[in-house]
């Protein structure tokens, strides 16, 4: 359960608070998501995202929505690649933050290193522990599923409407055996193996990658040629 009064100690000291978090750090393929949330009132019912169901997370959803301010950031596959997935984070709340469009005294972010000013703070384990982080979970997680469902239906093959684009072996699989598309994430190990320099060339030339992206999976292609030998 969510402490009592976490969020309170930092009002006291800081004003008004904001709790951060993202979605999909984790996936090999979609965006990661990132929610900024200012509660208007307590919300006893909120709770990590993680420990909740799907139903009970869209019911939530829709209450937070109803009594708080927030703003929600994206950071597409491209730029993760491109920035890597730490700092594509940070810029996903960074977005998160200019849609907010709302002056607040802390931000306190779900994680650590992720200190994006002096007025954030990272709290390890913050969606257990507030009310306003454990909002921002929520509607960051529900983002971003209903994105994955909508490119389930552009790639049905892959089964993102399932797996939401995490690791698991079906999607793995799949992976293996429909090859990667441009959705993925081509420079994460379980997707930059299924690549060969012909597909990049292509799609280069296709313009479904930027050079800016041809050119950080073939960094990261070389990086690990040196350490495994693998192409």
């Amino acid at each position: 359960m969510i402490e009592k009064n976490f969020d309170e100690i930092y009002k006291n000291k800081y004003g008004i608070v904001a709790g951060a978090d993202e979605a999909g750090r984790g996936p090999l393929a979609g965006p990661v998501v990132a929610s900024v949330v200012i509660l208007k009132r307590e919300l006893d019912i909120v709770d990590d995202s993680k420990k909740l169901s799907a139903k009970n997370r869209e019911e939530i959803y829709n209450i937070i929505l109803e009594n708080a301010f927030y703003g929600i950031g994206i950071a597409t596959p491209a730029e993760i690649d491109i920035l890597n997935i730490l700092n594509a984070t940070k810029l996903a709340i960074r977005r998160a933050i200019e849609n907010l469009n709302k002056e607040f005294g802390i931000l306190l972010i779900d994680g650590k290193k992720l200190e994006i000013s002096e007025k954030s703070l990272c709290v390890i384990k913050g969606d257990s522990k507030s009310q306003s982080i454990a909002a921002a979970s929520i509607i960051a997680k529900v983002t971003r599923d209903k994105i994955m469902i909508a490119y389930d239906k552009i790639y049905p093959q892959y089964e993102f409407g399932i797996h939401f684009g995490y690791p698991t072996k079906k999607h793995k699989e799949k992976i293996r055996e429909f090859g990667a598309t441009a959705f993925h994430r081509l420079t994460f190990s379980g997707v930059i193996e299924t690549l060969n320099e012909n597909v990049l060339d292509k799609w280069l030339k296709e313009g479904k990658i930027s050079k800016k992206r041809y050119k950080a999976i073939l960094k990261k292609r070389e990086k690990l040629f040196k350490q495994s030998k693998l192409f």
